[in-house]
């Protein structure tokens, strides 16, 4: 008996319930074509909307109507809506996917839908343009902080001079106005804080350049260990010691701050921010040259002169700085003596402006 009703079942079962399953198959198949249509359709209709918003900006800033970095943010706010905007529709399509799906096959709800908004993790949406080649959105990414360390190019120039043991420098033995100082080099910027940039570890390298023009027709002379100003015999036009010093300077950097959130990333910015760095430098002098001109028998000749002249082989000394964004007022002073012993003591000192680029 029970294998007659097998052989009766078995192909019934086979005739009735194979072409209801491949229809169901079908359904899916088609419900979820239709559903990758429509998440495609939103994502391309989010990147032309994000495109004509990148181009409207883009002219903006060719008119000269905003700047640079105004453009950027607005760029980068349209690109963070836009991908939200992605990320929300899409949630919107699956789920109303998964609501039809459950109405049309509410007893086997569990098996109908396999797909879920959290397989959206990442969406990429590239966009061209002229002014930036490439605006990137990316969804489901950890909010970025603004990165510890920059770089700039430093560049100092002002005054120099020298301060004397015993003397003050309204008799100096150097012109004010005439000796002068230039620094050029390389510095970085680290955030000392992590969540805060009002505290800023600033270092790095450069070239520093000290200038003294005698007065009253004096030039250096190097007698041995001693170095002095004595009266040249002729008429001098120009007289100046200059010491080439390579220095690696340090300083702590305090001042207010701008926190600029843009939802995924987070900007520390001083730009327009007040500013005071103190702080110390140590390196040493590579090279140290006299240039005199003057005139001799009815001509004028030039002469430079390279030598120790017995100033210091190592340099070191405090420096500070206080200003607005990347200008400041500057000075420095050299704890190591200009000349070693066993000539008086002389401190190199200089006060000018500084522009950290």
């Amino acid at each position: 008996m029970k294998n007659i009703l097998s052989f009766v079942f078995v192909p019934v079962f086979i005739l009735f319930y194979t072409p209801a399953f491949a229809q169901e198959t079908n359904e899916d198949d088609e419900n979820k074509a239709v559903l990758q249509e429509k998440k495609e359709a939103a994502i391309l209709e989010e990147k032309e909307a994000l495109k004509k918003e990148v181009i409207d900006i883009n002219e903006r800033f060719n008119n000269d109507e905003i700047t640079r970095e105004e453009a950027d943010q607005l760029k980068e706010k349209a690109a963070d809506i836009h991908a939200l905007n992605i990320e929300n529709r899409i949630a919107i399509l699956e789920n109303e996917a998964a609501l039809n799906s459950r109405a049309q096959y509410a007893d086997k709800s569990h098996d109908t839908l396999s797909d879920k908004t959290s397989e959206i993790s990442h969406i990429e949406i590239k966009v061209f343009d002229e002014v930036d080649p490439l605006v990137d959105i990316n969804l489901g990414h950890q909010k970025k902080y603004d990165k510890r360390t920059h770089s700039n190019l430093l560049v100092a120039f002002g005054l120099n001079n020298a301060i004397i043991e015993g003397q003050s420098l309204d008799n100096s033995p150097y012109k004010i106005g005439k000796s002068k100082f230039f620094e050029i080099g390389w510095t970085f910027t680290t955030r000392v804080l992590k969540e805060s940039n009002a505290i800023r570890f600033r270092y790095g390298f450069a070239f520093q350049f000290n200038g003294l023009n005698p007065t009253d027709n004096m030039y250096f002379v190097q007698d041995g260990e001693l170095t002095y100003l004595e009266e040249f015999p002729g008429n001098l036009t120009k007289s100046k010691l200059r010491m080439d010093n390579l220095v690696f300077p340090v300083h702590l950097e305090f001042g207010p701050f701008k926190t600029i959130d843009k939802g995924d990333y987070i900007r520390y910015s001083t730009r327009k921010k007040f500013k005071f760095g103190i702080g110390s430098y140590f390196g040493f002098n590579m090279r140290t040259r006299q240039k005199l001109k003057y005139t001799e028998n009815g001509s004028k000749k030039k002469e430079k002169i390279t030598q120790s002249y017995n100033t210091s082989n190592l340099i070191y000394g405090l420096s500070s700085y206080i200003g607005l964004d990347a200008f400041s007022f500057y000075v420095k002073y050299d704890l190591n003596t200009i000349f070693n012993e066993p000539n008086p003591k002389e401190n190199n000192i200089s006060l000018g402006l500084r522009f950290d680029l």
